[in-house]
């Protein structure tokens, strides 16, 4: 038997940036037996708003705590602008020892890594590109079955459906205010009225809080929970309670989370307009997981979207293919 594989999940440790890199690094775990090592990213005071390639001596320029020394791990797999600088040396550091692998598209020629993994809507090609639908991820069946006995006091009594709804918040495309997020909370009370069932809403670290406390006040006398950000984070728990899923249209990673459970996504209208994401939904109504929110649940069946397991495989495939040589 040969040895596990070292696997560094490297990030600036920001949640929804780790996820990436560390769910391809446990999608390759389940694949093949590994040590998967977090590593967060760190730099000295204002040095991490330089652009990539003007860190000429980048480990000098880091806290010592991220803990970017040898001995170099087999795979690195990295998410976030802040790894760039780090990613497109490693291969050097390591004597073309370790296979390096950046998700979403770094903006960085892409032959300066082993691999990268954008999601397909960023329309990004190239020999060593793999795109995906979405964003990687921890979601698995596994993952969810493990985080909800934390939480089947809170939700085991709600009344089916069980409705996950998920808000996001201000980003570069899409905005939440009042207006919108009103007009969302009326839309969740008429469909639960008209079907029953209870809401387990969740708010992201984005959502503007003028829109979160409206939400909150709108919904709080429905049937259900409204986590409210203290305390264990039931997110993984609410996808796993979930009947629906209901994700607003500025996250990518939430709607490729919920499509990875194989249940009906629904997704919320906010204000603005992105092409982007305008053709990552169409990819996942072709795939068959999500619809627009039309304002009333319902049913339906598909194959869940598994993303990450896919490249994980890839990854999988090319490491092999340079060892060999």
């Amino acid at each position: 038997m040969s040895e596990p594989l070292v696997i560094w999940a490297v990030s600036d440790g920001r949640a929804g940036i780790e996820a990436q890199a560390l769910g391809v690094a446990e999608a390759v775990a389940r694949q093949r037996p590994a040590t998967i090592v977090r590593k967060h990213v760190a730099w000295k005071g204002w040095l991490g708003r330089l652009p990539w390639w003007a860190h000429l001596f980048p480990r000098r320029d880091l806290e010592p705590s991220s803990g970017i020394e040898a001995p170099w791990p087999d795979l690195w797999v990295a998410a976030g602008r802040a790894t760039l600088p780090l990613s497109i040396r490693m291969k050097q550091w390591s004597g073309g020892k370790t296979f390096v692998v950046q998700t979403q598209d770094p903006r960085v020629p892409a032959h300066m890594f082993d691999l990268v993994a954008p999601p397909k809507h960023d329309r990004l090609t190239g020999d060593n590109v793999f795109p995906i639908t979405g964003a990687p991820h921890r979601v698995t069946p596994a993952r969810l079955e493990a985080e909800y006995p934390a939480f089947a006091d809170l939700l085991d009594p709600l009344p089916h459906p069980r409705v996950a709804v998920l808000i996001g918040g201000a980003s570069r495309g899409f905005d939440l205010p009042p207006e919108r997020a009103a007009a969302i909370a009326n839309d969740l009370q008429l469909a639960l009225e008209a079907e029953g069932g209870s809401l387990m809403v969740t708010f992201s670290r984005r959502t503007p809080e003028e829109a979160k406390a409206l939400l909150t006040a709108r919904l709080r006398g429905l049937p259900g929970v409204i986590w409210d950000g203290q305390g264990p984070n039931p997110y993984f728990a609410y996808l796993a309670a979930a009947d629906y899923v209901l994700v607003t249209e500025d996250s990518a990673n939430m709607a490729t989370e919920a499509a990875a459970t194989g249940k009906p996504v629904f997704i919320l209208k906010m204000e603005g307009e992105s092409l982007k994401f305008r053709l990552f939904h169409e990819e996942l109504e072709r795939h068959g997981a999500a619809r627009p929110f039309g304002g009333a649940f319902h049913r339906w069946n598909y194959q869940p979207l598994l993303e990450t397991d896919r490249l994980a495989s890839e990854v999988l495939r090319r490491f092999d293919a340079g060892r060999a040589r």
